[in-house]
């Protein structure tokens, strides 16, 4: 525990670093564009595809009594950019996920490295880039398939506070850690270490899908905030950058501690 806290504050320093938030705006660049196009070309039709399915969906009533009784004026005329909007949302985040990956972690792992604490440590490449592909793309896989089928079940209470959470957390620890170990570890030493370490970095990982979703839900509590779904999300998706960015710092800083002091437990040289 008080090494997930010493990460913890190490990983909040350490985002507000100039070159550590420069990192957070190149993940955001290139999803923004992404999806500004999507946006231009599927919002319409999406939105005419949702309002059939909702329209003959057997749940269409239940949804409308369920909007209705937060007090939404009007509710029949949100429901359709409502729940297009929460369908888009976790494509738009793990995309920015992805993203981080891909684009950050290696920049953001080179700078945490240089500190003194890690100077030095032996560098055992366990990981490669097309592993890394390999695992985001299934573990990717994996969320979205998880995703669509859990997805009617995030609006009973209390289990829309449990799933998401538990679905991010394993996400962006399977994506974080791999990313992370792969420059430093060993094959072995990674294995060991998520073996070790498993409920440690899947809670750490919920905390950072608890972040990431808190602007999610104030944003999406208000439906007068809809009609600018296109632009809004931009910015949202520069907050998910900032999120993810923060989170593989976290990852970094404990991961690197934790490899370090497995090694002087082996007796090898850090």
């Amino acid at each position: 525990m008080n090494l997930i806290i010493r990460s913890f504050a190490l990983a909040l320093r350490g985002i507000f670093h100039p070159w550590v938030l420069w990192l957070s705006l190149r993940p955001f660049v290139i999803g923004a564009m992404i999806w500004f196009g999507v946006l231009w070309w599927i919002w319409t039709p999406f939105l005419d595809w949702m309002k059939a399915f909702l329209t003959t969906s057997i749940f269409s009533d239940e949804i409308t009594k369920f909007m209705s009784s937060f007090g939404w004026e009007s509710v029949r005329a949100v429901v359709v950019p409502y729940f297009s909007v929460v369908v888009l949302m976790p494509f738009m985040i793990v995309s920015i996920l992805i993203l981080v990956s891909f684009t950050s972690v290696t920049s953001l792992l080179r700078h945490v490295e240089r500190q003194k604490t890690y100077r030095g440590m032996r560098q055992e490449k366990g990981g490669s880039f097309s592993g890394s592909v390999g695992t985001n793309m299934t573990s990717t896989g994996i969320f979205i398939v998880l995703v669509l089928i859990t997805l009617p079940l995030w609006w009973i209470p209390p289990i829309f506070a449990i799933i998401p959470p538990l679905l991010w957390g394993w996400l962006t620890m399977r994506l974080m850690s791999y990313d992370v170990l792969a420059r430093h570890a060993s094959e072995v030493e990674r294995l060991e270490l998520m073996a070790l370490y498993r409920w440690q970095l899947m809670g750490m990982g919920v905390v950072a899908g608890l972040l990431g979703a808190a602007p999610t839900l104030f944003w999406l509590s208000s439906v007068y905030v809809l009609v600018l779904f296109p632009f809004v999300s931009m910015f949202m998706m520069w907050v998910y950058s900032l999120v993810f960015i923060f989170a593989a710092l976290w990852f970094t800083h404990y991961l690197l501690f934790a490899l370090k002091n497995y090694r002087e437990l082996k007796g090898e040289s850090i």
